[in-house]
């Protein structure tokens, strides 16, 4: 069976850092290629914000597969029937917004990955394997292996059981939401404040305990992405569309 290519995942196990853009704007399948030739390892298709639709989301998602960019998609809160949706129409990833606890993250995987770890349901054609036959065990267990599950959390009391949260089997990264966390802690922005510098000291512990990957959204400034990498951050979101437009 072929294994399947999902370069943020391969160049965090490399130990090297994935970098991810945020498609908002983005309607068009170019996207991809366009955000592969810029140096990104991802794509976050957020159908969380925005007005993406499953479709269009879709069409982007199988754009990007083998040509060396990663599509990884934000839905909304607790959407899992929109997230198995997505993994049958070509996404490598799946980031479910505030988890709250170890029960939100179970949910995540159960829904998401194929028994035995879940118990997601089989689709139609598999865009993964360009819509091609294929051993439904072998191909099953090459899906699970190589899709990537993003916990994120973004309020301290996430922060708090992110121990729990990094246990979860079946989760790959816990990604800290930079800009709702400094909101909810009510320092809007300032992502070098030190209750921030500690959630994040939190999480890199809480993954290092649970051999999990620590992801980063929202921080801009370079000396502060520096700091949290030195932390143990591999997975960073690095901006999105709007913001190199205006």
């Amino acid at each position: 069976m072929k294994r399947l290519e999902n370069p943020a995942r391969d160049r965090m196990e490399q130990g090297d850092i994935a970098l991810g853009v945020g498609i908002v704007q983005g309607r068009t399948v170019d996207i991809a290629q366009l955000m592969k030739t810029a140096g990104y390892d991802w794509l976050f298709l957020d159908c969380e914000h925005g007005a993406m639709s499953i479709d269009t989301c879709a069409q982007i998602s199988v754009a990007a597969l083998n040509i060396g960019i990663s599509p990884i998609v934000r839905v909304p809160i607790g959407g899992y029937g929109l997230a198995t949706r997505i993994l049958d129409c070509g996404a490598m990833g799946i980031t479910m917004p505030h988890v709250e606890n170890a029960d939100q993250a179970r949910a995540l995987v159960d829904n998401c990955r194929f028994p035995p770890v879940g118990h997601r349901g089989v689709g139609g054609g598999v865009p993964q394997y360009g819509y091609q036959a294929v051993n439904l065990g072998e191909a099953v267990e090459e899906l699970n292996r190589s899709m990537l599950l993003i916990a994120m959390v973004e309020t301290p009391e996430a922060i708090a059981r992110s121990d729990e949260i990094a246990a979860v089997k079946g989760i790959d990264v816990v990604m800290i939401g930079t800009n709702d966390l400094a909101l909810a802690m009510g320092v809007p922005q300032q992502f070098g404040h030190a209750r921030v510098i500690e959630a994040y000291e939190t999480v890199a512990a809480a993954c290092k305990n649970h051999g999990k990957w620590m992801g980063s959204g929202g921080v801009r400034e370079p000396e502060l992405a520096a700091q949290y990498a030195a932390m143990g951050a591999q997975f960073f979101l690095a901006g999105q569309d709007i913001g190199f437009m205006i």
